[in-house]
């Protein structure tokens, strides 16, 4: 959804080299915290499952990551994680050099999505994913006819959301299984070719004054409404 009124890649591919090995500085968080990220080194002596990462067996591993990935090695996260990945994915247009992308990356990691396109600039501002790129599928296509035929070839139904007029109440909607669900740039949302290409568009109910609500928001509520409709409780 596009915020209004003046308010203010390349895929992942599942392998972990030396680069991203402990102890990991970017995914650490505030050294200032009351209580410390992650765990510190383990006791020996370690365990000998080959999805664990001797150095952050030695070094300790304070990633930000859920205490089941604790001393996993990047490559296996991601392949655990592919082992379990919903059947929907996410798209945003990506003509501006949009900085709500990489809050949208941190989302569809979190909600488990099949992948993220980026449509339109291949650069994007990563700061706002928290280094969840790592984990997360991300592709690029260069317009929205790329997009269409992507989703031919791979089975995804077009599902756009934005408050345009004629727009369906998100609330109400039988999301597919199968979907694909695209945001516009954040202000001027989504592009002409976006809107003719999508089967369907829907949009959040709101209460307040303003116009619209800003697009990682967006995202995050129709990626939960796609997780109430069609995914279990988590492992």
């Amino acid at each position: 959804m596009p915020i209004r009124d003046g308010e203010g890649g390349s895929t992942l591919v599942a392998g972990a080299t030396t680069a991203h090995r402990a102890p990991y500085p970017a995914e650490v968080l505030d050294d200032s915290a009351a209580e410390p990220v992650g765990v510190g080194p383990h006791p020996r002596p370690w365990p000998s499952d080959p999805w664990l990462d001797p150095e952050l067996l030695a070094a300790g591993d304070r990633r930000n990551v859920v205490d089941r990935y604790r001393y996993w090695r990047l490559d296996a996260i991601v392949a655990d994680l592919d082992a379990r990945r919903h059947r929907y994915a996410i798209a945003i247009e990506n003509w501006q050099h949009d900085l709500n992308i990489g809050s949208v990356v941190r989302t569809a990691n979190a909600f488990l999505a099949a992948e993220v396109i980026i449509v339109g600039r291949r650069r994007w501002n990563r700061r706002g994913a928290m280094v969840t790129d790592r984990y997360q599928h991300v592709r690029h296509v260069p317009n929205v006819g790329e997009l269409v035929g992507l989703c031919s070839v791979d089975g995804y139904e077009l599902v756009a959301v934005d408050n345009l007029p004629g727009s369906l109440p998100l609330e109400t909607a039988a999301l597919p299984e199968r979907a694909m669900l695209l945001f516009g740039q954040e202000g001027p949302g989504l592009s002409p070719p976006a809107r003719r290409a999508a089967v369907a568009t829907y949009s959040i109910v709101q209460y307040g004054s303003t116009r619209s609500i800003n697009a990682a928001v967006a995202a995050g509520i129709a990626m939960h409404t796609w997780i109430r409709q069609h995914a279990g409780p988590p492992d």
